[in-house]
């Protein structure tokens, strides 16, 4: 399909990071005595003199971990509330502090990358090649007056390897214990020529490659029982009516469903017995416990020295990125306001020709069928990612000034197509109605030609792209000297330009099983900003920083946040640090100009009472409440109702302000302990609401139910609000200890860890606060998936390692606390979720010349993943914060030519 070319407009863009360095935790790698760029600053300094609280993890250590995506750190952050990337098309991002996606800044060598095209409010980082990664550091003071005033969340910076020379080829497989899917493949190769000491120049470039086959829930059925749901209150066979195969039916006179084929067990495996005489589908059949994907990337990156003090940078990074993802078949849903009706005259009428059993109390009538295509196999899209990104570095020495001056352009691009199960909705409708096909079996030779006819498998069904372009110049120089060392001024300005058009194309009004719609939305936004950044050295042993920035939004106007930090190290085992900041982010460009609809476009994530059509029951609680008379149960009861998602053009920005306040000692020799109080407020918080917020107090937002004129529920208002305020803190503790070299090897153990001391939600300006933390509260993830923010009260990271020789191995723990469930069902049902612990061990050999061997077992002790009764997970398990796969095997093989 050709798309017209777009010409990008060039602008500045904010960049102050290039080479970050050493953290307060003792993870450093290398004593450099030079001076360099500090991670949240723009002022080069000795490493050592960091005072901002940062994560680092070195591609080393990923590779020690056993690790093949960005997904499995983002994970296991102690400090990030990431869920799952499993079933999400929008690939992996990062959820710093349980804050939201879309206040989680990322870059890549310290410039933004174009935003993932859809929701264009974050960056997919499984388009970053993992093999060109020398670290990645995470920022966990946010709103940083040097990167953007939006990264309310904090700052995940991934730093490429500087330069490279030789050629180096690497392959890992992934392979579960268990039979199924879940497996993993990744290869990378790497080339590099030229010394940037010696011959003042270096190219290198890597390309990575990772795949993962699907993983069926039956490949994991022990995980999701009828006995397990059944005794957390959600017993497969309390549903009734609904789509399955053999279809349910109703009439004009009788709207209690009934299922022809009930007395005999239903169909399997498609379909088993429901409530009240219906079929209802197998989920545990036709469900997905991980998606399949696949990522390809490329980087390059070349660099001139002209002199020591004058440094020419060139990179370039693709990205593409495949995931498959699937729905249950595509049903007989209603198209145009016509329902699915089997008349008498089709042979596949009950008592019928066509052999369906025969069902007492038939005189002819038509019937109203809810029928899931099993023939069609469940509906498949394919969900297609390009991320481009080509930057130009240029940095030196000017009189007494340092100088960077930076150019950057992404491109992002995501199309959706209708892999496979798809077909025209009314022309089903219309094979139902002529007696071609059969809702109540699988179809004969005419059925089957009759699907094909009216597929749509392949069809492009939505086409998006966000691109991010800009320019930047960084300067700084020392003014005087102080007690303590110079003081220096740093000055910067940048200007960008953000655009965003996603298109809904016209045959998704075709296909109603998908309940979508043509939609078409664009946007585009200009930023300039300036700011100022000043160390300030009074002391050896104390220094303070202060920053100012000041942006101009074109459409929002202009705002000025500030930020300062303070280091005072009375003596060389004790430091104090500490920050404070406000902090402002605009509504993204999907939220404020992106597609608008009339009516819904979606459905629940979860299944609902109506609580105007099926009242009576108890709210929240799906399936106690009961159908008004006429109304036929399974569309208003327990039942995924129609949801209206989309822009808001009435957004405003919502705005923070936040600090930290820390303490590193080192008690012993080689023990390094750290701890961070940090606190998060915000206003105007821009989300979605949780879906349980309408259902639990339906009355208070009887506005946001929009009904038709018979009573009917046309949609759930479900946009991007401005909600109330959200207040988050927490203290967040690290502990190294290396033992003294022993004739045993070499023995280090690290702890990272998060405690969360309050993560509190407002649904509405001045309404009370409610805690989200160890429950499933009011924190709503909206942009990125229906599953609701996991706050865990303490999670952490436990690193043990030895070495010796050539010969190491490393054994990590992955810990969180347990959760209170949500209990939306019957009393006698209400538990909490169990602590959660993963172990997974590697070792590696480096005895072979040029070449390294390392394998390793993923979850160790085949931990299965937290149960829960928590209606948006299908299976009963908590699928966004672990995995279903269980023990695995990890080996990895490089060779260095």
């Amino acid at each position: 399909m050709k798309h017209e070319k777009k010409t990008p407009r060039q602008v500045f863009v904010l960049s102050s990071i290039a080479v970050a360095v050493l953290t307060m935790l003792g993870q450093a790698q290398a004593d450099e005595v030079q001076k360099v760029e500090v991670t949240g600053s723009s002022i080069k300094r000795l490493a050592t003199e960091a005072s901002l609280p940062v994560t680092m993890v070195s591609g080393e250590e990923l590779e020690k971990r056993g690790m093949t995506t960005l997904a499995d750190l983002m994970m296991a952050l102690p400090e990030s509330a990431s869920l799952a990337p499993s079933n999400a098309g929008s690939g992996t991002n990062i959820n710093l502090r349980g804050l939201g996606v879309n206040r989680t800044l990322v870059l890549l060598n310290g410039r933004r990358l174009a935003n993932e095209a859809i929701a264009d409010g974050y960056a997919n980082l499984d388009v970053i090649p993992m093999s060109a990664i020398a670290r990645v550091e995470i920022l966990r003071d946010g709103a940083s007056s040097i990167y953007g005033s939006d990264a309310i969340g904090g700052v995940v910076n991934f730093i490429t390897k500087r330069t490279f020379n030789g050629t180096s080829v690497s392959a890992q497989l992934v392979k579960p214990q268990k039979s199924g899917g879940g497996d993993e493949q990744r290869l990378s190769a790497t080339f590099g020529t030229g010394d940037l000491q010696k011959d003042g120049w270096n190219f290198y470039g890597t390309i990575d490659a990772h795949r993962r086959s699907r993983l069926l829930a039956s490949d994991r059925a022990e995980l999701s029982t009828p006995e397990l749901l059944t005794s957390i209150g959600r017993a497969p066979t309390l549903g009734s009516g609904g789509y399955a195969m053999p279809a349910n039916f109703t009439t004009a006179t009788n709207k209690n469903a009934a299922n022809p084929y009930y007395n005999s067990g239903c169909v399997g495996p498609y379909s088993i017995q429901g409530a009240k005489n219906t079929c209802i589908l197998n989920a545990t059949y036709y469900g997905t416990a991980l998606y399949g994907n696949e990522q390809v990337t490329f980087y390059a990156k070349g660099t001139k020295k002209f002199s020591d003090d004058h440094i020419l940078t060139v990179d370039y990074m693709r990205g593409q990125e495949y995931i498959l993802g699937t729905k249950n078949p595509t049903t007989s849903l209603a198209a145009n306001g016509v329902s699915a009706l089997l008349p008498s005259t089709s042979k596949w009428y009950p008592g019928g020709s066509g052999g369906v059993p025969a069902v007492a109390g038939l005189k002819g009538e038509p019937l109203t069928v809810t029928w899931s295509v099993a023939d069609l196999a469940e509906a498949t899209t394919k969900d297609v990612q390009v991320n481009q990104r080509i930057t130009v570095n240029d940095e030196g020495r000017f009189g007494n000034w340092d100088y960077k001056l930076g150019f950057v352009y992404g491109h992002s691009q995501r199309d959706n197509y209708y892999e496979s199960g798809y077909v025209n909705g009314p022309a089903l409708l219309t094979g139902i109605a002529n007696g071609t096909l059969n809702p109540f079996g699988l179809q004969d030779t005419a059925g089957q030609a009759y699907l094909k006819s009216i597929g749509v498998d392949g069809a492009l069904n939505r086409h998006s792209i966000s691109t991010y372009t800009g320019v930047d110049l960084t300067a700084s120089t020392e003014l005087t000297t102080l007690a303590g060392g110079p003081l220096t001024l740093a000055l910067g300005t940048d200007f960008h330009r953000d655009t965003t058009e996603d298109t809904k194309t016209d045959i998704t009004s075709l296909v109603t099983y998908a309940a979508s719609g043509p939609a078409h939305g664009q946007g585009a936004r200009n930023v300039a900003a300036a700011y100022a950044e000043m160390e300030i050295p009074v002391t050896k042993e104390l220094n303070f920083n202060v920053a100012v920035r000041d942006d101009h939004f074109s459409d929002f106007g202009n705002t000025i946040n500030p930020k300062a930090s303070f280091r005072y190290q009375p003596m060389k085992s004790l430091m104090f640090r500490g920050s404070a900041n406000t902090g402002f982010r605009a509504p993204t460009l999907f939220d404020r100009y992106g597609y608008r609809v009339p009516g819904a476009n979606t459905t629940t994530a979860s299944k609902w009472d109506d609580p105007l059509q099926c009242p009576g029951g108890t709210p929240g609680v799906a399936g106690t409440g009961k159908a008004l008379p006429g109304l036929v149960a399974s569309t208003v009861c327990n039942v995924a109702l129609p949801r209206q998602t989309g822009s808001n053009p009435d957004l405003t920005p919502e705005t923070s302000r936040g600090f930290t306040l820390g303490v590193v000692t080192e008690p012993v020799q080689n023990l390094t302990v750290s701890a961070d109080y940090w606190h998060i407020e915000m206003k105007d918080m821009l989300a979605n609401l949780p879906e349980q917020v309408y259902f639990l107090n339906p009355a208070k937002y009887a506005d946001l139910f929009v009904r038709n004129p018979d009573g009917s529920l046309a949609y759930i208002k479900n946009i991007t609000m401005n909600l109330g305020g959200q207040k988050a803190s927490g203290i967040d503790v690290g502990l190294a200890y290396s033992i003294p070299k022993t004739s045993l090897g070499n023995f280090k153990f690290e702890l990272n860890g998060t405690y969360l001391t309050q993560f509190d939600n407002q649904l509405e300006k001045d309404s009370a606060y409610a805690s989200n933390i160890g429950r499933f509260g009011l924190a709503s993830n909206g942009t990125t998936s229906s599953f609701p923010i996991i706050t865990f009260r303490w999670k952490h990271t436990l690193t043990m390692s030895w070495n010796q020789g050539n010969w190491s191995s490393q054994l990590t723990q992955n810990y969180n606390t347990g959760y209170h469930d949500q209990n939306l069902v019957a009393a006698e049902y209400f538990r909490d979720i169990e602590p959660y612990t993963l172990w997974n061990w590697t070792a590696t050999y480096r005895g072979f010349k040029n070449t390294t061997i390392a394998a390793g077992i993923t979850n160790l002790l085949n931990a299965r993943p937290p149960v829960t009764n928590h209606n948006a997970y299908t299976y009963g398990y908590l699928s966004s914060a672990a995995s279903p796969i269980g023990r695995a095997f990890n080996v990895r093989l490089t060779y260095n030519f």
